[in-house]
C-alpha cells in the first residue's frame, strides 16, 4: 500500500491546565510539553502506523523550530519532502484542560506546498491514497492523480479553485472551519464525512445516501484530544484505498481516533492499531 500525505505543519507547544483562564485569571501549567503538529504531521504518523511507509509533500519555515520539526517527522519513519519557505515556522499555543479538550492559539500563516516547488509530486499518481490538508490547486490537482484522494475542509478555498473530484471530504460537524455545505465543491465529492466527537458522526453519499457511525471505545484515559480528528480522517483514508466497506472503514477510523485521546501531544506513544483488515 502506497500512501501519501499533503499538507501543512505546525509547531505545537502544550500545557496542561485544570481549566481554561477566565478572562484577567492566571491558571498554573501541570506539565508542558511541544512536538510537530499540524494536520499534515498528525496524519502521516497515523498513516506510518496502518501502512508502514508514508511519503509527506510539506512547506517548513527555514528556521531552528521548522529544522527541528522535519528532523522529528523523519524519526517517526516518515519519508518527509519539505519545500523551505523564508518564513518563521507556523507555531500553535494548545492548553490542554482536565477533560482533554484543547484550545488552540496559532501564531502565523499557514505554509503550504505548492505544485511549482521541487518536490516528488509524480511520485502521487503512484499512490494508492493521499489525505491532503494544505496545497495550492495545482498541487490538489497533482494530488489528485492518487487512486483514491481525501481532503479536509481546511483546504478551501484551494479545493474550489483546482475542480477535483474527491472521494472523500472528512471534517469535524462541530468546526465551523471544517463546515461544508453541499453545492460549495464543484464536483461533489463522493463522500462527505463529518465527525461528532462523542456522538460518533454522519456520512452523505454525492447520489444521496446518507447513514451514521457510533463512536468506538477509548481505549484508556483521555488524555489529550488534539490530532483525534486528523487521526480518523488518515485511517479512514487508508482504509477506504484498501477497498474496505464504508462500515469498516469507518470503524476503524473511529478506532483509531479514540486512541488518539489516549496520547499526549500530537502523535505520543501508543498501542498499535489493528489491521484493516
Amino acid at each position: 500500500m502506497r500512501v501519501a500525505v499533503v499538507g501543512h505543519v505546525a509547531w505545537a507547544e502544550f500545557v496542561r491546565v485544570a481549566r481554561l483562564p477566565r478572562a484577567g485569571e492566571i491558571v498554573h501549567a501541570r506539565e508542558a510539553w511541544e512536538g510537530a503538529g499540524g494536520g499534515g504531521a498528525v496524519a502521516a504518523v497515523q498513516l506510518v502506523r496502518l501502512a508502514g511507509d508514508v511519503l509527506f509533500l510539506t512547506a517548513l519555515g527555514d528556521d531552528a523550530l521548522g529544522q527541528r520539526a522535519e528532523a522529528e517527522l523523519r524519526a517517526a519513519g516518515i519519508r518527509v519532502a519539505t519545500a523551505w519557505r523564508p518564513e518563521p515556522q507556523r507555531r500553535v499555543f494548545v492548553h490542554v484542560d482536565d477533560a482533554g479538550e484543547r484550545t488552540i492559539t496559532v501564531r502565523g500563516p499557514r505554509l503550504v506546498p505548492q505544485r511549482h516547488d521541487s518536490l516528488p509530486w509524480d511520485e502521487l499518481a503512484h499512490c494508492d491514497a493521499v489525505y491532503l490538508t494544505a496545497a495550492d490547486a495545482a498541487g490538489i490537482r497533482a494530488a489528485r492523480t492518487a487512486r483514491v484522494l481525501t481532503a479536509t475542509p481546511r483546504a478551501r478555498p484551494a479545493l474550489g479553485d483546482a475542480g477535483v473530484r474527491l472521494d472523500a471530504l472528512i471534517g469535524s460537524a462541530g468546526d465551523t472551519s471544517e463546515r461544508y455545505e453541499a453545492g460549495t465543491l464543484m464536483p461533489e465529492p463522493d463522500l462527505v464525512v463529518r465527525t461528532e466527537s462523542a456522538a460518533g458522526g454522519s456520512w452523505v453519499r454525492a447520489h444521496g445516501a446518507a447513514g451514521r457511525w457510533s463512536a468506538a471505545p477509548v481505549p484508556g484515559p483521555v488524555l489529550d484530544s488534539y490530532g483525534a480528528g486528523d487521526s480518523f480522517a488518515a485511517a479512514l483514508t487508508f482504509a477506504l484505498a484498501t477497498g474496505e466497506p464504508l462500515d469498516a472503514a469507518l470503524a476503524l477510523a473511529a478506532h483509531c481516533g479514540a486512541e488518539a485521546l489516549t496520547r499526549r501531544g500530537p502523535y505520543g506513544d501508543a498501542p498499535s492499531p489493528p489491521s484493516a483488515r
